[in-house]
């Protein structure tokens, strides 16, 4: 009979991801006004705004079918990691890392687009009047998740 990894450990840090995610963005909406800008760094602000679409806006004038596409989509990604998490091996420890990082980060964005039609992002970096995509908690989380499995995954190429 295949050992698999206890996922308990996993599924709370994932469900921890998604409340400090959803803390932090109350947190954003209830101090700041849409597009008002409060500078922490040289190169980070703080700031309200709205995503409508997914990474960098994409689809994010879509006109509102959008809404129920990325709700649909992110769905079917996180029952798919939640599978994929249920079926690891007890050595694949950072692997159930990553995806319980991507997991709780996809669960956070989908928590506000589910209440309402959009993501709340906050985190502004910027440089010489450049600026990246304000994005939030959660995104950051999956980013790091991402990287995570890639490292994991060139690893196990190179020892493979």
């Amino acid at each position: 009979m295949a050992e698999y990894l206890r996922p308990g450990r996993y599924l709370l840090l994932a469900l921890g991801l998604l409340v400090l995610d959803q803390l932090t963005k109350w947190w954003v909406l209830s101090v700041f006004q849409p597009y008002e800008i409060q500078p922490v760094l040289p190169v980070f602000n703080l700031t309200l705004v709205f995503n409508e679409g997914a990474a960098f806006s994409f689809l994010s004038d879509a006109g509102g079918w959008q809404r129920w596409f990325f709700i649909g989509l992110t769905s079917v990604i996180s029952l798919g990691l939640l599978v994929w998490l249920m079926r690891l091996k007890p050595s694949e420890r950072l692997t159930g890392l990553a995806l319980a990082m991507i997991l709780g980060g996809a669960l956070g964005n989908l928590v506000d687009r589910i209440r309402m039609g959009k993501v709340t992002d906050f985190l502004d970096f910027h440089w010489q009047g450049w600026h990246w995509p304000a994005f939030n908690l959660a995104d950051s989380v999956i980013t790091l998740g991402v990287v995570l499995m890639l490292l994991v995954s060139f690893r196990e190429t190179k020892t493979g």
